[in-house]
């Protein structure tokens, strides 16, 4: 028997409840590979899953976590053997299928990525969904082009996990960075991952009606979407890429077409969680090399399985500072 985070729902209120509870290896789904967790992390939609609606699941009961790394125990799959360390990241995996808020995983083989040299399994948590996120929009920019030659990069929502790595990222290969952040008590914080300057989100967060503005940013990793993503469109320098990652200000695009015709404006969509099998290991690779393992700890947020009811309703409100890495074995 061994630890989990089980979410049930109860079936005449339709509530659903998170608490640890001990199941065994037969209750786990279908895969062909077992792993034995040693780390997991909080994203959005874990904190979706994990609240009191259930959010993004479907069929109950329910192991959340979207991401998780540790150690290969058994697998019937010849690219994976026993002692193997591995990360893995969407798939639906804590969605649709049960995740990482427990001691033990089985998998597909299809959805595991071999753990690069250089990361051992914490480092990967402290990583996670968001960092890696956060590298495949850096390497989209790149790969339209950006240079640190090319001039200043916007990142907003800048304090949260997609936004602290992507800042840490960007800094450390040679990118002056503006930061957008909402909480003026994270500038330190930004500042010492890399950051150059700080942009307040008030500027930022209301449409104007010019659909142009001053060329500003070469290129920008956005986190929030929304009003604030139409006002950065409009404020890209010439041939310059937004990588829209997140839609924490909303869905909608109050923007219009101008930035595109007149500027050559690119908006490149990043999707984590279907992303090719060789492009993860790419990013992975990058991961290892580009994002600085100092910068990297400052943002780390140590947590236990019991504290994730908390922490999926704080994440929800916009509380969560940086990156939560989950010891399911503490």
């Amino acid at each position: 028997m061994f630890k989990a985070l089980v979410v049930e729902k109860d079936a005449e209120t339709g509530k659903t409840s998170a608490a640890v509870k001990q199941i065994g290896v037969e209750d786990l789904p279908a895969g062909e590979v077992l792993v034995a967790v040693d780390y997991s992390t909080v994203n959005y939609k874990d904190g979706l899953c994990v609240g009191p609606g259930g959010g993004l699941v479907r069929n109950y009961p329910h192991v959340p976590g979207i991401d998780f790394a540790g150690v290969v125990e058994e697998s019937s799959d010849a690219r994976y053997k026993p002692g193997d360390k591995v990360v893995l990241t969407g798939w639906r995996v804590g969605e649709a299928h049960w995740g990482g808020y427990a001691q033990k995983a089985r998998v597909k083989a299809d959805w595991l990525v071999p753990l690069p040299e250089g990361l051992d399994t914490r480092q990967a948590m402290a990583v996670g969904t968001a960092g890696f996120t956060a590298m495949l929009a850096v390497m989209a920019l790149e790969d339209h082009g950006l240079t640190p030659e090319k001039g200043e990069v916007l990142v907003t929502g800048a304090a949260g996990g997609v936004g602290s790595v992507a800042t840490a990222i960007l800094a450390k290969l040679g990118y002056q960075v503006a930061g957008v952040t909402g909480r003026p008590e994270t500038e330190d914080y930004l500042k010492g991952l890399g950051a150059t300057r700080i942009v307040a989100r008030e500027e930022l967060a209301e449409t104007v009606k010019r659909p142009l503005e001053a060329e500003t940013w070469a290129g920008c990793v956005d986190a929030v979407g929304g009003a604030m993503l139409a006002r950065v469109l409009g404020q890209m320098k010439y041939g310059g890429s937004v990588a829209a990652v997140g839609l924490a200000g909303g869905a909608g695009l109050p923007a219009t077409v101008v930035p595109f015709l007149l500027r050559g404006v690119n908006l490149l969509g990043i999707d984590s969680v279907m992303q090719p099998y060789d492009n993860r290991v790419r990013a992975w690779a990058r991961i290892a090399r580009d994002l600085p393992m100092d910068k990297l700890e400052a943002m780390v947020q140590p947590a236990t399985l019991e504290d994730l009811p908390q922490l999926g309703a704080d994440i929800l409100k916009g509380q969560v500072k940086g990156r939560v890495v989950v010891d399911v074995n503490a």
